[in-house]
């Protein structure tokens, strides 16, 4: 599914993804192991009712997170917030199943790469941040990675997206946010850029129609495809 609300790809000169939901397959690692806690409740919940309420589970926590987030940065607690997981995530072991790409993510960064600049500006810690690109052999890919704690806030306020475009010499209005919550649209319209959302995470179609993203994709896989598509008709028309 393509939904197109009023995108204009001919002012597309930067790409700025997010990670978690857009790159990576988090949503339903999270729903596995949600699933996996549970298991307890399958009297409760019999067939495939238990791992519906964990899907269900982790949609609905995603957009009470997210305000908490944004809290903790209008107070200036952020920091306390980062440093707790900074210590967490240096304390575990990473695994890379930990970090899965969403299927398609690789072949359409091969595609675009080289066309356009990129960065990524994600909500994660900067310790999570890098294993996800190590572990998945995208370090290369992404030369500036704009985490939670870059900028003194982080989305949905605009500050993280400027600094992604300033880092990429590239005006705001002509970057393309590509990412799959509320939160990412309410950045990209913050900053003055461009909102595309992906329906492959955390958010759902009615609330990111709402939220006022210009387009919506099935998957961050059609990316490219869908670009080209676009540009195309631009040249034909």
């Amino acid at each position: 599914m393509t939904v197109n609300h009023d995108l204009e790809t001919d002012r597309i000169r930067a790409l700025i993804f997010d990670v978690d939901g857009t790159l990576s397959d988090s949503d339903d690692r999270m729903v596995e192991t949600l699933y996996e806690r549970l298991l307890f409740l399958r009297s409760v919940f019999p067939g495939e009712r238990l791992l519906r309420f964990s899907r269900w589970f982790i949609h609905f926590a995603e957009g009470p997170g997210n305000w908490f987030l944004e809290m903790a940065d209008r107070l200036n607690l952020d920091h306390l917030i980062a440093a707790f997981f900074d210590r967490r995530a240096n304390a575990k072991v990473h695994l890379p199943h930990h970090y899965p790409l969403i299927l398609g993510v690789m072949p359409m960064l091969e595609t675009l790469i080289g066309r356009y600049p990129v960065a990524i500006v994600t909500a994660r810690n900067e310790v999570t941040t890098r294993e996800f690109l190590r572990i998945n052999a995208l370090e290369g890919y992404f030369p500036i990675v704009i985490s939670s704690q870059t900028c003194k806030k982080t989305k949905p306020f605009p500050e993280p997206l400027l600094h992604a475009a300033e880092q990429m010499n590239v005006p705001i209005e002509n970057c393309l946010m590509i990412g799959d919550t509320v939160t990412d649209v309410r950045a990209a319209l913050a900053a003055g850029a461009q909102s595309l959302s992906v329906l492959c995470g955390f958010g759902q179609e009615k609330e990111l129609r709402r939220s006022g993203t210009h387009a919506i994709l099935d998957s961050t896989a059609q990316l490219a495809d869908f670009l080209a598509e676009a540009h195309l008709k631009i040249r034909q028309d």
